[in-house]
């Protein structure tokens, strides 16, 4: 039964003996109300005010909001193709636990679009004879696949995801996205030799710097050996990386964003 807006309610033709009302609304706590009905007998309940229901709050800790976060991060392509998961575009993010780290590493090293464009390098290295040691057909194919590929997991997961853990470094790019074109354009090229560590200050990017160089010189495990890397190139290699990074931050800046449908409108950051 419902009542009326006054709260008023009655039922008709019910057997003599027990009954029980249960009272309820939404927002109050229920309440019940037991008497006996005798035969003939027009029973009238007593008022009956309901009290406001103890207000259930749900709190989310930090690991849960950088889970969604992480989430978020992996549905981000650019022109809803290319992975753009090493961004965040939401201000003052949480800091990313050792699982999302890695979640990000493993993400983007499976990711369909990964292979293919493993597959592209490789094969304008099989065209250009590039790594020659490895030879043509099939099998040179299939080297140079692997090596690229190598280089893609080991420098992932090397400069993204455990080193980023142990020194305690987020890995992602934080988009600034106000300011004069000349402080985003700033902004964006320290970060490629900076970044915030997980107690939210910025700090230098030890993890992308040593992982560059770490992944350099496991490469020289399985590249031929008439084209393995010495030491002087392998720096040589990373400060041209560094160069690269600075390229790609400004091109997240100022372009990536609009190209990227799965962006979740947020305020811009305030760095």
């Amino acid at each position: 039964m419902t009542s009326s807006e006054s709260g008023q309610f009655f039922f008709a033709n019910i057997a003599p003996g027990l009954f029980q009302l249960t009272i309820a609304a939404t927002g109050f706590k229920t309440q019940a109300y037991s008497g006996t009905l005798h035969a003939g007998e027009n029973s009238a309940v007593p008022q009956i005010a309901l009290a406001l229901a103890t207000e259930t709050t749900q709190v989310r800790v930090g690991p849960q909001i950088a889970e969604e976060q992480v989430k978020q991060e992996e549905k981000q392509r650019v022109l809803g193709v290319i992975p753009n998961f090493y961004v965040s575009y939401i201000p003052n993010p949480v800091p990313l636990a050792p699982k999302q780290k890695f979640e990000l590493a493993w993400r983007t090293s499976i990711d369909p679009v990964t292979f293919v464009l493993t597959g592209g390098i490789a094969g304008v290295q099989q065209a250009e004879n590039d790594f020659s040691g490895y030879g043509q057909g099939a099998q040179g194919y299939g080297k140079r696949y692997g090596a690229n590929y190598a280089d893609v997991v080991i420098g992932t997961f090397v400069g993204s995801a455990i080193l980023p853990s142990l020194l305690k470094q987020d890995p992602r790019y934080f988009y600034k996205g106000t300011g004069s074109v000349r402080s985003r354009a700033l902004y964006a090229i320290a970060q490629a030799v900076i970044c915030k560590g997980d107690n939210g200050h910025w700090q230098p990017n030890y993890s992308g710097v040593l992982g560059s160089l770490a992944a350099g010189g496991i490469s020289n495990l399985y590249y031929p050996a008439s084209d393995r890397n010495g030491a002087a190139l392998t720096f040589e290699n990373t400060a041209i990386g560094i160069g690269e990074s600075a390229a790609a931050n400004l091109f997240q800046e100022f372009v990536i964003r609009k190209l990227t449908p799965s962006v979740t409108k947020h305020p811009p950051a305030t760095p």
